[in-house]
């Protein structure tokens, strides 16, 4: 009983108190580089990610953030501490390339630590977060990740370590998108909202069925705090990067956007199929990611004896968004939507659309059932009530 006030207590101040800069009333959509690249990145690959956003349609479609993961940064200047970027990889300089990147009418994020090092080895902004945070906003940068590696050394709580940064980068009075990549370590969902716009609820995903499954399960235990200004993070999308099928891909797609989780791209945008971009510019799809009620949407039904699952949420138009998805291996599946599962009676009259098909599906009262969803398949509807 203890736990549940607490619990409950918690969940009082989360919807209260949220980072006050401004940013992520929706999640942030846009493309990180790690995914794909690692550290094999430099200023040409990012000049022509942001020209690949245009020609694409990915920036009209609502993607917006280039983001620049580890590896940009070499060393620390001895006399200033300023941080270097690699003069390998980056010769004309972050704000040189920040300035590229809003040329094309783009944002642009950097990628940090709240260790003394980077995941990769390059310095980390422990102990140097107002410097760090200053030499950004000088550079025009829209974004910073920030990870936890090497934070042993620094003695420091997540909290204490995180916090260094948010209120670094309050001081230079640029707005910049806080994401926190502390991989979900001590609950972060919990207690982040005062401290970012978005906190890792996972480990780092990879590009397998398992690894995608695994990290929006673990998300969806954390849906009841996520809110506007503040959001879950289980991680970037591996669409268009090979380890799944298209049916997988789609079925990521409409898990992350259903669960308000970040759109940020992570393949090679300049070498996109036309069936990679179909899943990446739906946009019925992001439509619901981006809802401005900015409510999680969740598990809400789940069927362990065929492996299926409901999953559901409100949108501002007093709509439900929701998701018949089929997690069995091989099988087919026919799924049933129960309409008092969406707080409706078994009488109600409600119209049904896939958000897919981009197609109407006609007036159902009761429920809804979908036919044939095929293995590790889902079908993402939006559901409107008619009569109750």
């Amino acid at each position: 009983m203890l736990f549940i006030i607490a619990v409950a207590i918690l969940i009082s101040f989360n919807s209260i108190y949220s980072l006050d800069n401004g940013l992520g009333k929706t999640p942030q959509m846009g493309w990180n580089s790690w995914n794909h690249f690692g550290c094999s990145i430099n200023e040409t690959i990012i000049r022509a990610t942001a020209d690949a956003f245009i020609a694409t349609g990915l920036a009209q479609a609502g993607y917006n953030y280039i983001n620049v993961d580890d590896c940009w940064a070499s060393s620390r200047d001895q006399t200033t501490n300023y941080i270097i970027p690699d003069p390998i990889g980056f010769p004309s300089g972050m704000a040189s390339l920040a300035d590229y990147v809003h040329s094309r009418g783009l944002s642009f994020g950097l990628y940090s630590d709240a260790g003394i090092k980077t995941c990769a080895g390059r310095p980390g902004s422990y102990g140097f977060e107002d410097i760090d945070a200053q030499i950004y906003a000088q550079w025009k940068v829209d974004y910073l990740k920030y990870d936890n590696c090497y934070a042993g050394p620094t003695n420091k709580t997540i909290k204490e370590r995180y916090e260094r940064m948010r209120d670094a980068l309050n001081r230079t009075g640029r707005p910049i998108f806080y994401s926190a990549c502390e991989w979900g370590e001590m609950l972060p969902a919990i207690w982040f909202r005062a401290i970012a716009n978005s906190w890792r609820t996972t480990t780092d995903i990879s590009d397998r069925w398992i690894s995608m499954l695994l990290n929006i399960d673990i998300n969806d235990l954390f849906a009841n705090f996520a809110a506007p200004h503040g959001f879950n993070d289980p991680d970037m999308l591996e669409v268009g990067n090979g380890g799944m099928t298209s049916t997988e891909y789609r079925t990521h797609m409409s898990l992350w956007s259903i669960a308000k989780a970040p759109l940020l791209i992570g393949c090679d945008v300049r070498q996109l199929s036309q069936e990679t971009l179909e899943i990446l510019r739906n946009s019925e799809v992001i439509a619901v990611n981006q809802d401005s009620l900015g409510i999680q949407g969740q598990k809400i039904r789940i069927d362990l004896e065929h492996d299926t699952e409901i999953w559901a949420g409100p949108l501002t138009d007093g709509s439900k968004a929701v998701l018949a998805f089929n997690r069995a291996h091989i099988i087919n599946q026919t799924i049933s939507v129960l309409f008092p599962d969406l707080g409706w009676k078994s009488t109600s009259r409600v119209k049904v659309r896939d958000l897919w098909l981009h197609k109407d599906l006609g007036e159902f009262q009761g429920n809804y059932t979908a036919f044939n969803i095929e293995s590790h398949g889902a079908q993402m509807l939006k559901m409107t009530l008619i009569t109750l």
